[in-house]
């Protein structure tokens, strides 16, 4: 029923296009195929699912002709490399889908896939072959050895695409939190709450997202579980990795902001214990447990370490002790500080070993970010997320959602000039954008418009993406998703 439904579809899209309609700009800059070639791509495959060998052989011969013009068309056009996030869906096994689902992408002009792999507490790994601690995407039984990950990087290969592995990092997703033993796992607050159970003060109900489940990235376990997914992943010889949640979550109202020790998401067993390791000597230990037990250093507390440590003068990682007076005012300062660097460490320590196994392997990774994600708020105040992206490996590629909304695209430039400014010499930076081709979107001026605003301000750029695939066809990822695999 889906491939009829498909097939449709594509008729109903071919008419929209031939009387003009936007929805499928054709312009040779952005390497998009005609109408009548997609309609006669469309048919052929039609045909040869229905068995027609002559209709297979001809639509083959016309994949591989639209791979050359593609290759042929991006190498003579800027970007170089445009690329689309993609996710796929259980009734995606079914024969020819991934093919159909591979040839619109093509024939929108682009020559690279951001495949989302590990996303929601669900990996895209065969049942029969997942060695992870999360469901696989296809759980329906019959399909057990259906490898949509590798069916799909073979099949982009077959069209010129590369394809590359989307992943989820920090966020292992609500069924993750459901294992036995996972309350050890999960990032916690100074109340206590995990990214499930948090809300900001000034709220009446649950504000939390189910499907972001944050870890604590010092938890061995954690860092045990993702580097096994990551692994079958490999296996798998993606063209790439694509690292996304590399931070905290994003707090709504207040909670927003990171002004007090308690706002940080460093209370996990793990994280703690990490951070009282910081201590250079017993007093700087006991401070820091002060500190994070009470959330301010008072001078009392001070008074009370001075009795037990009197020969001692409070040491932990990175304090220059000639830099601070006796004053809790200042030692609070310095643990905030401490705290603030900690938790940052946290995620750089999280994303460096995700990357070094892709490395290895002499794959490209890449790190998904946020252009504000890494702001200071205030005096003494932080985004919430805490994403230090200003300090993610030069070597890797950067990738800014530059999804700000205005009619001109001078706030996209802006965000993307952000991260041109902070970036080290030589990072390969390659913006993702969000939108459709041809109209506008929630805010979000047309691709084209985008497109012409990035490559003004930033020539030099080789690569630009766009979110996402399932906005650009919404009734085809519709019934891709809706539809019941038997």
């Amino acid at each position: 029923m889906l491939l009829v439904a498909l097939a449709i579809w594509v008729g109903l899209g071919v008419l929209l296009l031939d009387r003009g309609d936007a929805a499928l700009p054709i312009s040779n800059l952005y390497c998009q195929l005609s109408p009548t070639e997609i309609t006669q791509t469309s048919t052929l495959h039609q045909a040869a699912l229905k068995g027609d060998a002559a209709a297979a052989q001809q639509y083959q011969a016309l994949v591989r002709q639209h791979s050359q013009q593609l290759n042929q068309c991006r190498s003579q056009n800027w970007p170089r490399a445009q690329a689309v996030w993609l996710r796929l869906y259980p009734c995606d096994a079914l024969d020819g889908v991934v093919e159909e689902l591979l040839d619109r992408v093509v024939a929108r002009g682009y020559n690279e896939v951001y495949l989302e792999v590990f996303y929601n507490g669900q990996v895209l790994l065969p049942s029969a072959q997942n060695p992870t601690v999360w469901p696989s995407v296809i759980r329906t039984p019959g399909h057990e050895t259906v490898d949509l990950l590798a069916r799909t990087i073979a099949s982009g290969h077959e069209r010129g695409l590369k394809v590359d592995a989307w992943m989820f990092t920090l966020n292992f997703g609500y069924t993750y939190s459901q294992r036995p033993g996972a309350d050890q796992v999960l990032a916690r607050n100074g109340s206590g709450d995990s990214s499930i159970t948090a809300r900001p003060p000034e709220a009446d109900g649950p504000q939390a997202n189910a499907d972001e489940t944050f870890v604590d990235p010092y938890s061995l376990q954690a860092k045990q579980d993702y580097v096994t997914l990551l692994q079958s992943i490999l296996q798998r010889r993606p063209d790439g990795v694509l690292f996304d949640y590399i931070r905290y979550p994003k707090g709504t109202g207040s909670a927003s902001v990171a002004s007090r020790v308690q706002d940080l998401w460093i209370f996990g067993a793990a994280a703690q214990q990490a951070l009282f390791d910081r201590a250079l000597n017993p007093k700087g230990a006991a401070l820091i447990q002060q500190y994070l037990s009470q959330g301010y250093v008072s001078a009392s507390s001070l008074d009370g370490l001075d009795a037990l440590y009197p020969d001692q003068t409070p040491l932990w990682q990175g304090l220059n002790p000639s830099d601070s007076d006796s004053s809790a005012g200042s030692w609070q300062i310095e643990l905030w500080r401490l705290s603030v660097a900690h938790a940052i460490q946290g995620v750089l320590d999280f994303l460096n070993l995700a990357v070094a196994p892709v490395e290895q392997l002499g794959i490209k990774a890449g790190a998904v970010f946020f252009p504000d994600g890494n702001q200071t708020v205030g005096a003494q105040g932080f985004d919430s997320r805490l994403q230090p992206w200003d300090r993610f490996p030069s070597t890797i590629e950067w990738h800014p959602m530059s999804y700000a909304t205005c009619p001109d695209s001078s706030c996209i430039v802006a965000q993307i000039q952000r991260v041109m400014k902070q970036a080290p010499a030589g990072t390969d930076v390659q913006p993702v954008l969000a939108g459709l081709w041809g109209k506008t979107l929630n805010g979000h001026p047309p691709l084209e418009q985008q497109m012409q605003a990035v490559r003004q301000a930033f020539p030099q750029l080789q690569s630009v993406s766009h979110f996402a695939f399932s906005w650009q066809e919404p009734e085809f990822d519709r019934n891709r998703k809706f539809c019941k695999l038997q």
